[in-house]
């Protein structure tokens, strides 16, 4: 039986108080009900829906509360998709015992060992041995005039690459200063090594960094990840493997460049110059392996209201957030009410308020769900591999995630970013500096609910912040982009993230503000404009 199939049996067993939106007479167009917020904050952070992970009944049972919803209020599907966008994935745990990483260099090879020398995992089963190129920050920017290929074929061979990007604790650096761009991200490089024909990728983190690298002790044991460790993967046979890699490994294999990684790191940051070159009498043997594979389907949750000018109806301003969260670990479900049931929440409630307003807006609107966001932006970076609308023609993506909670300091946050004492009315936007338009429809609009505005996970390069949420693939394609994002706070990938710590001003300031960002975008004659490099 298809998702979708079991998409409608699940929604025909839903109570009738979860699929029916209380029906409000509406004084305004921007007029958010905090009541139906909280009836489907409450429902998706029941206990029957588990944590809503993906691939498992509760995000399938999400998934169809959330379709059903647009299908009543009147939204209409995409391209006769129904509802659901389905996607493929594949489950997996690594197979340790099979997954192996052995240098070979004058006939003596040397062993790595996962957890201590390298991580990550592949679902594939492969094993080949190839020569390793270094590839400095494995970074290909025309825009900043900067290409760590240029002059080296990794056709066939293993890219090693230092994580991040170049000069990121400088403010005045080509590049994003001392925040990022997208060119920083781990997916990017991956990509960017594939393009070129490499066979994989490892990243080691910068010698000289002051953030935490992956194999750094977090701030304390017990502080939360700031990843989701659930073991899905995009199905894609061109993919290749991604392994981060230790300093020791990373400075044995860079050895027969006669200088240290920090040496290296160094002279990249001053000059802007790649110092690429293949690596002398240096092979890589490369095994991986995955078990318990089991391929199902995800799905994004999409629809439509088509706008009322002929001319501008085929453009599009995107409504998004994502459904999924961490489900149970150790017998405890993790809820994920601000993460990110909050912007689910959100979403549904814009589609509803622009459904029930008889004036339509002149632009397109598309209202997505996500699925799989957890397992690394799954859903949304399949969307863009297979947009239901063009990408060219999308002229906005407004991203509503954590956006009902107050912010304040989780571990990794502390001595990095600065938090006012009091966030209760304080909404953060990431993404924005690649479109100075649309943060300028954002300030506008902001002018009808007074909350206060932070750039400052645009100048981040510790916490990731640019490449956490779903809007940053369609970044990487040169989209518009912005996430509406309230902070980390305590509780952040706990169980403790339950709709009774959420903060419902917040919440219905914040939807507002997303309303009047889209409608003035969808309605405007100059459409936010994409600056691929980074507007300081």
């Amino acid at each position: 039986m298809t998702l979708r199939r079991k998409a409608e049996c699940v929604v025909r067993r839903l109570p009738l108080a979860a699929l029916c939106a209380l029906a409000l007479a509406q004084t305004a167009p921007d007029a958010v009900s905090v009541r139906r917020l909280r009836v489907d904050l409450e429902f998706l952070c029941s206990g029957s829906l588990e944590g809503r992970l993906s691939l498992s009944r509760g995000a399938q049972i999400a998934a169809s509360y959330i379709a059903a919803e647009f299908q009543r209020v009147g939204l209409a599907p995409v391209k006769g998709t129904g509802f659901l966008q389905e996607f493929p994935l594949v489950a997996y745990e690594p197979d340790r015992q099979r997954t192996q990483l052995a240098l070979v260099r004058s006939g003596k090879r040397t062993e790595f060992h996962e957890r201590q020398d390298f991580r990550g995992g592949f679902w594939q089963e492969m094993a080949f041995a190839a020569p390793v190129i270094f590839a400095g920050y494995g970074i290909t920017a025309l825009e900043y005039g900067y290409d760590d290929y240029a002059g080296i074929d990794a056709r066939g061979k293993i890219v090693l690459a230092f994580d991040h990007e170049p000069q990121e604790t400088d403010p005045q650096s080509v590049f994003n200063g001392a925040g990022h761009t997208r060119h920083a991200n781990s997916r990017v490089k991956l990509e960017n090594a594939r393009r070129h024909g490499a066979r994989a990728l490892l990243l080691a983190g910068e010698p000289l960094r002051k953030h935490a690298g992956a194999f750094d002790p977090p701030p304390t044991p017990s502080a939360p990840s700031l990843r989701a460790s659930a073991p899905r993967q995009a199905i894609d046979e061109d993919s290749i493997p991604l392994f981060q890699i230790s300093d020791r490994a990373a400075a044995e294999l860079l050895q027969p460049t006669g200088k240290t990684p920090a040496d290296l790191q160094a002279a990249i940051d001053r000059d802007l110059k790649p110092l690429s070159k293949q690596l002398a009498d240096t092979a890589l043997h490369l095994r991986t392996a995955g078990a318990n594979l089991r391929r199902a389907p995800s799905a994004n949750v999409v629809g439509l209201i088509e706008g009322s000018d002929p001319a501008l109806r085929d453009e599009t301003v995107m409504l998004t957030a994502h459904y999924d969260h961490l489900g149970v670990h150790n017998g405890r479900v993790y809820p994920g009410a601000n993460d990110n049931a909050s912007g689910t929440a959100g979403v549904m409630e814009l589609a509803r308020l622009f459904a029930a307003n008889p004036s339509r807006p002149r632009r397109s609107l598309m209202f997505v769900v996500f699925g799989s966001e957890e397992e690394g932006l799954l859903g949304s970076y399949y969307y863009v591999a297979h947009p239901l609308r063009p990408l060219a023609t999308t002229r906005a993506v407004l991203n509503l995630d954590m956006i009902a909670r107050d912010e304040a300091h989780i571990p990794q946050s502390r001595g990095v970013v600065e938090i006012p004492t009091d966030t209760t009315n304080e909404i953060n936007l990431a993404g924005v500096f690649y479109s100075p338009d649309l943060r300028d429809a954002v300030m506008q609009a902001n002018q009808k609910t007074g909350l206060q505005i932070s750039a400052k996970f645009d100048r981040d390069h510790d916490l990731n912040a640019l490449f956490r949420c779903d809007h940053f693939p369609f970044l990487v394609h040169d989209v518009p982009a912005v996430w509406f994002f309230g902070g980390w706070h305590p509780g952040y990938h706990e169980p403790s993230d339950t709709v009774d710590h959420l903060d419902f001003p917040k919440l219905e300031k914040v939807v507002r503000l997303a309303y009047w960002t889209a409608r003035s975008i969808a309605d405007s004659s100059t459409p936010p404009r994409f600056s691929a490099a980074a507007q300081k």
